[in-house]
């Protein structure tokens, strides 16, 4: 199949996914290994399973609860950096009562011998 397109128009579809990909999240995007440190919005990549995660609270004054998937992960205080715990599979988190955009943390599968 050949594309019958200018330079210019190839140009903007190799970007597009790109463009797309910038409107699903308002945060930044954080990979490492180990651990990871995530804020309202952000999209996370952890590189080990289990991954220790740590989240930016958003300035306020006392607590807001942080919910995962299904699961309440628990209250933290407001304009602190929060250790929210182990994670052992990706998840999406949310702070509750808030318009903040979802954060969104990718974990990989544990390896090891599969019975």
């Amino acid at each position: 199949m050949t594309l019958n397109t200018k330079p210019s128009q190839r140009a903007v579809l190799a970007l597009l996914p790109l463009l797309l990909a910038g409107c699903a999240t308002t945060g930044h995007f954080v990979s490492d290994w180990g651990e990871i440190t995530l804020a309202p919005g952000d999209t996370g990549l952890c590189h080990s399973n289990p991954c220790r995660v740590f989240f930016k609270m958003p300035p306020g004054e006392g607590t807001y609860g942080l919910r995962g998937d299904a699961f309440p992960i628990g209250e933290y205080a407001a304009g602190q950096t929060a250790m929210i715990g182990s994670f052992f599979e990706s998840s999406v988190i949310e702070v509750d009562g808030t318009d903040l955009p979802k954060t969104y943390l990718t974990v990989p599968e544990a390896s090891g011998d599969a019975r």
